[in-house]
């Protein structure tokens, strides 16, 4: 079987190194492209150098450079950088992997049309044990649809840009849609000064950032007497890249659609 030829974008970054280190030494994947903005200092040199075993890999700013050699880009960026690559992946053929958070309703629907072109896993968290834990919320949730205040506390590190993080909003979409809840109704981002009893049908949101933290989640459903706290911890980014390659296997047999998690470890 041929390796996978993977380019991974936004190279030089945190998830960008942990995701070249993955590929490297995962016998079935090859990596075969890096991309990064222009204005970084990384730009030509090794993408994989920082690991001691230069691969000939060289990081780039031009899409045609550096996806050429191409079958999968694996993305991790930022909204703006992920739609300017999208664009390029749809009409090249060139399947991807985004891990990006923060779109827009846009630039989702940008996602959607380039899947009609292209295959596309696009999931705001990327670690089988995340996506494993949806699935647990969305069981919980409908066994605890009366009588339960529902709340979502995150923690991430202090680079991190978005908030809430697109974990916990995915969270809250899992349990909205099993309780035939809007969300977008529904979802309580902030509270401050006088606020009034709780409203039970609410689903709140706490936001922690602050160190080095990868990654907290936590759901609590808080009734009278009791109180059940599901939760999952990232102590490694390196769970997201095992978790990208795993999307990528899936991806090899199709051609065009847009899948998550759920799809790739048959969760549905």
């Amino acid at each position: 079987m041929n390796a996978m030829k993977i380019a991974v974008a936004g190279a030089s970054g945190r998830m960008g190194r942990m995701l070249i280190e993955a590929i490297v030494h995962d016998p079935e994947t090859t990596l075969t492209g890096a991309l990064d903005v222009a204005i970084s200092p990384s730009v030509g040199t090794d993408a994989a150098a920082f690991l001691g075993q230069p691969g000939g890999v060289l990081i780039e700013s031009d899409l045609n450079k550096g996806l050429a050699q191409s079958q999968f880009l694996i993305d991790f960026t930022r909204p703006e950088g992920t739609l300017h690559h999208l664009a390029y992946c749809a009409e090249h053929g060139i399947k991807m992997i985004i891990g990006t958070t923060g779109f827009d309703d846009a630039g989702k629907a940008a996602i959607e049309a380039a899947a009609k072109k292209t295959a596309i896993v696009f999931a705001p968290n990327m670690s089988v044990g995340v996506n494993v834990t949806m699935k647990l919320l969305e069981l919980a949730a409908k066994s605890f649809s009366h009588g339960y205040d529902i709340e979502i506390i995150e923690a991430h590190h202090r680079h991190k840009v978005d908030a809430p993080s697109g974990t916990a909003l995915k969270m809250g979409e899992v349990i909205a849609d099993a309780l035939g809840r809007d969300l977008k109704k529904d979802g309580v981002f902030a509270r401050v000064g006088v606020t009034g009893e709780r409203d039970p049908s609410s689903i709140g949101f706490a936001t922690i950032r602050g160190g080095d933290i990868v990654g907290d989640h936590t759901v609590l459903f808080a009734g009278i007497g009791e109180r059940i706290e599901i939760t999952h911890k990232s102590s490694s980014r390196v769970t997201y890249a095992h978790g990208s390659l795993r999307a990528a296997r899936f991806l090899q047999s199709k051609t065009s659609g847009l899948f998550d998690m759920q799809d790739v470890l048959g969760l549905r």
